[in-house]
């Protein structure tokens, strides 16, 4: 069985080096080509799919719609959830990365970007920019959303969602397409590796590039591949370093 995963296209904040997580910002015009070309790619590699996720920033939703367009697929049912989302960067949500540096430190900065559990500078809870303030999670228990999140809590609500809403479906042989961000990526990553906490930390996600994994009927990890070739992944990797991997 397989499952695909694609990080949105570029975002508009990742391209003026932006904090983002749970910040809802649209695609840059270089994400809305990422995506149609991730589509494309899905197209010619012949893969086809019975039910998609993603989360609840349009930066994600609008990277599925451009690919199930790019695939003729639009009438595939598309569940939303939230613990599908980016880490929450807390306070540092909408700073510009290298004035933070200028700031704090290069090295606070990358512990606060790299490391696999310290959390960022909480939102006080009463921020506007707390999910809990937010129309879109009016449904969802305060108690339940993040103030400001590590790696390690963005893989305690990522994978156990990914237990029990997705893979069932997986074992009863449902295609299942995930468009999502580099982090909730990295959570699914991880857990289908078995990586460690340090080496997790060096994985980077490229934008819109369609990553297959492929599972025995055990549930045990027997394939990966990205769809592209050596040098796009190459440049692609790179450019998600180089910038720091923005979210």
């Amino acid at each position: 069985m397989k499952i695909v995963l694609i990080r949105h296209g570029e975002s508009q904040w990742n391209k003026l080096n932006l904090f983002t997580g749970w910040t809802d910002i649209g695609l840059s015009e270089r994400g809305v080509l990422e995506a149609k070309q991730a589509g494309q790619q899905l197209a010619q590699a012949g893969l086809d799919f019975d039910i998609c996720y993603t989360s609840y920033l349009k930066r994600a939703i609008d990277s599925l719609h451009l690919v199930l367009t790019a695939i003729d697929r639009l009438w595939l049912p598309v569940i939303k959830n939230w613990r599908l989302n980016e880490r929450h960067y807390g306070a540092l949500q909408g700073l510009n990365k290298a004035e933070m540096i200028t700031r704090y430190g290069e090295e606070q900065v990358r512990l606060w970007r790299r490391s696999f559990d310290t959390l960022p500078p909480m939102l006080e809870s009463d921020d506007p920019r707390a999910p809990r303030h937010q129309l879109a999670y009016r449904r969802v228990n305060p108690a339940e959303l993040p103030l400001g999140e590590s790696l390690k809590e963005t893989i305690a609500r990522v994978v156990p969602y990914f237990e029990t809403e997705i893979k069932p479906r997986m074992l009863a042989g449902e295609r299942v397409l995930i468009v999502a961000h580099g982090n909730s990526i990295r959570s699914l990553v991880k857990y289908f590796e078995n990586l460690s906490d340090e080496a997790i930390m060096e994985v980077e996600i490229p934008t819109g590039v369609p990553l297959i994994y492929e599972f025995d009927a055990d549930f045990k990890l027997i394939g990966k591949q990205f769809l592209a070739s050596a040098g796009e992944l190459e440049a692609k990797i790179a450019r998600a370093g180089n910038a720091h991997n923005r979210h």
